[in-house]
């Protein structure tokens, strides 16, 4: 097998594309150390939170339906109130 058929070969043996390699890398591990982090402080806040009194199930639900769009957000809960419908529980 030659160099052109093995495209890591070519990212071995040029200078320049390991280094870019090299800082693409470095970014990503910064990136993950920022993120691991935020992921702390996000858990500080929700022990806070439940300190405080509140439901932090409740405030994930929350959370997660904050991100959907309106429209998403009425349909998903149109579905779930016929299921609830359909198993007597509503």
């Amino acid at each position: 097998m030659n160099a052109h058929s093995m495209p890591d070969a070519d990212v071995a043996s040029s200078g320049v594309a390991a280094e870019e390699l090299k800082q693409f890398i470095e970014r990503i591990e910064r990136l993950e150390e920022e993120k691991a982090g935020l992921q702390g402080d996000i858990k500080d806040v929700m022990l806070e939170l439940k300190g405080r009194g509140f439901d932090v199930k409740a405030v994930r639900t929350i959370l997660r339906l904050r991100k959907k769009d309106h429209s998403e957000r009425q349909e998903e809960e149109a579905i779930l109130e016929l299921y609830m419908q359909a198993l007597g529980m509503a």
